[in-house]
């Protein structure tokens, strides 16, 4: 076999026979440079597998490819008479053999899918004519996530993801075993997880946090619900479109409006997608967070338990945790709000569409709340978060004025010359646009000047900044392996310099955006003293000696 990197191996396809040593059709036969792990027993996933693909291919062929047909064809495909009887009977055979090779398919997937937890291994082969062998070293996974969709949960099935949480490596960094038992999902995920405990280490609390309905009024505002409100009417328009009575939507909605001036029609369209992006935000929000607990568990876990239709486990090791990100959304900010996520190695990275949200410890709550869930997770009296923040000098506010005006203008003068080349219409947006935009400029860059921010708290550096989402991050000083000092030209003629603190957890990097030169210097290597220390000198004073308040790089 091909030599991979520790704790992961790629897939790799060859044709033949695929028994294995411990498997029922051939005990005692060994693969080919399979190495065998005394003990390790060969699974199956769950059988049931195959009922989920047939109530899922059944209800694509039923509710969707049977009403899409009808709809574009608005039932004139079947004919009239004798010729109607056949072209139901052909759309039904149809049916049965989408869902009957969907079944046959998955029963050829399952009977060759095995999976085995060894000592020190996790095995996974899959495959008929390409076999994929995969395997992960026990010592480097870092999640046993627990997920099961409304179907799942009827049948008392879950799927498993085994991660170790590798930076770029994709799919080949992670197995997941769809679907198998509950009760031999949470075997799995307890014997996996089962760590010695730090001697230093606190037993189980409990219960951290668990969910207050009254939480739900922070939906609205922290989901876009304007840009869930055109979706939904897109959706509308799409639906209508392949039935074939998108005319007459249209026609009704213009009914409606029929005397009413155009202002008055656009603010009542978006009043009603605001409406509708509401009820999705509170729907979406009760869907996510339902039966919401944060629990510690023995040995150092952390497991956060939630989901209404969908259920979800997520486990992160408190060895693993470097520290926590305070958010505060734009639309919460003034309710007093914020959410608290993990920095924790091991977790999906950002872009990871799958699983995105499994570093969300708390959703959007009271800022006591919040603060006292953080200080719960990190096993501190208070929440680093919360401690004053140097403030960072007022260039940093201009800068991030002229941003602001620049960005709200550039636009405004595009459609303006537009307008002035191809259409007066443009003119008026354009106007519209700079009304809009350019007072909304202002507020915003100060808020965000006012949102920079960083400290020195115990363990802990803090950080802050951002408007739409401002983000306090309190960093583990000791899980801090590098630090990267950027300066532009425009910074350079400011003073200013951007501090990033490397880590090997979370994001791989949080930075300190437009802190003064020397403050941001001094900083860094007051957060992890020896680290930048070689690199600065000190500047001499006017006595000509060096000064303990200003350092160079």
């Amino acid at each position: 076999m091909t030599a991979e990197p520790p704790g992961a191996s790629g897939a790799s396809g060859s044709a033949g026979p695929t028994g294995t040593a411990g498997t029922p059709e051939a005990p005692g036969v060994t693969e080919p440079g399979c190495v065998v792990e005394p003990g390790a027993e060969w699974h199956r996933l769950d059988r049931r597998t195959l009922l989920v693909t047939a109530a899922v291919m059944t209800g694509v062929a039923g509710g969707v490819v049977l009403p899409v047909l009808l709809g574009l064809s608005s039932g004139a495909w079947f004919g009239s008479g004798p010729r109607r009887g056949v072209g139901l009977v052909l759309l039904f055979t149809g049916a049965v053999l989408l869902v009957a090779g969907a079944v046959i398919a998955d029963y050829f997937t399952w009977r060759h899918t095995r999976y085995r937890i060894g000592p020190d291994r996790v095995d996974l082969h899959s495959g008929l004519l390409l076999v994929k062998r995969r395997s992960l070293a026990r010592e480097r996974i870092r999640s046993v996530d627990i997920t099961a969709h409304p179907l799942l949960r009827i049948l008392g099935l879950v799927k498993v993801r085994i991660g170790t949480g590798e930076s770029g490596g994709g799919k080949e960094s992670s197995l997941e075993l769809n679907p198998v038992a509950r009760t031999e999902g949470e075997r799995l995920r307890a014997e996996l997880l089962d760590r010695p405990a730090e001697p230093s280490a606190a037993p189980a609390d409990g219960a951290l946090a668990r969910l207050d309905p009254r939480w739900i009024r922070y939906a609205p505002p922290a989901f876009p619900t304007l840009v869930l409100g055109v979706a939904a009417a897109g959706a509308l328009m799409q639906l209508s479109d392949w039935f074939g009575v998108q005319t007459e939507v249209i026609s009704t909605v213009g009914d409606l409006f029929d005397g009413v001036s155009i202002p008055l029609m656009i603010l009542a369209l978006v009043l009603a997608a605001l409406i509708a992006g509401a009820v999705g935000a509170l729907g979406l929000w009760v869907e996510m967070w339902w039966n919401y607990r944060l629990e510690r568990e023995p040995g150092g876990v952390l497991r956060v338990r939630r989901g209404l239709f969908t259920t979800r486990s997520i486990s992160v090791e408190e060895r693993r945790l470097r520290g926590i990100e305070l958010v505060e959304p734009l639309g919460v900010r003034g309710f007093g709000a914020a959410r608290v996520d993990a920095i924790a190695t091991g977790l999906a990275k950002e872009g990871d569409a799958d699983h995105e949200d499994l570093h969300i410890l708390l959703p959007v709550a009271p800022r006591a709340v919040a603060d006292e869930v953080a200080a719960l997770v990190l096993r501190e009296p208070d929440a680093p978060t919360g401690a004053a923040l140097t403030a960072h000098p007022r260039v940093a506010g201009a800068r991030r004025l002229r941003w602001a005006l620049g960005s709200a203008a550039a636009p405004v003068v595009l459609l303006a010359g537009l307008g002035l080349w191809l259409t007066p219409v443009l003119l008026y947006i354009a106007a519209g646009c700079a009304v809009v935009a350019l007072p909304l400029a202002v507020p915003l860059a100060r808020d965000a000047y006012r949102s920079l921010g960083h400290t020195v708290s115990g363990r802990y550096l803090v950080t802050r900044s951002g408007t739409m989402a401002r983000r306090t991050v309190a960093l583990r000083r000791s899980g801090v392996i590098g630090w990267t000092i950027t300066r532009s030209l425009f910074q350079r003629r400011a003073g200013l310099i951007t501090l990033t603190a490397t880590t090997a957890a979370g994001a791989g990097g949080y930075s300190v955006h437009d802190a003064a030169e020397s403050e941001g210097l001094l900083f860094a290597a007051e957060a992890v003293p020896g680290l930048l220390g070689p690199f600065l000198e000190p500047v001499p004073g006017p006595d000509g000696t060096g000064t303990s308040g200003d350092s160079g790089a």
